[in-house]
């Protein structure tokens, strides 16, 4: 599943435009957590134009958004590292 849920949120982001994009599957650091069993965790690196002159929490908003329902079933924890591309 969690293959996928990567594939899902490649695609989603993709609606970002991003200059680099860097998703890797944390689930398996987390076995054995209770909120884990339905989800996975995942950390984003990614560098797009959209986070120029945003903060820190609307770039969030911004991954999340185009994450969609992905944050309600198969991402259990998402760690996001969003940056500009004059901060790359």
């Amino acid at each position: 599943m969690h293959s996928t849920t990567v594939t899902l949120l490649r695609q989603r982001l993709a609606a970002l435009a991003p200059l680099h994009l860097d998703i890797t599957d944390d689930s398996h650091r987390h076995a054995g957590h209770a909120g884990a069993r339905d989800g996975g965790h995942f950390t984003v690196d990614i560098v797009a134009a959209a986070f120029s002159g945003k903060s820190t929490l609307a770039r969030h908003r911004l991954v999340y958004d185009a994450a969609g329902d992905l944050m309600h079933g198969r991402i259990h924890a998402l760690a996001i590292r969003a940056r500009s591309p004059e901060e790359n």
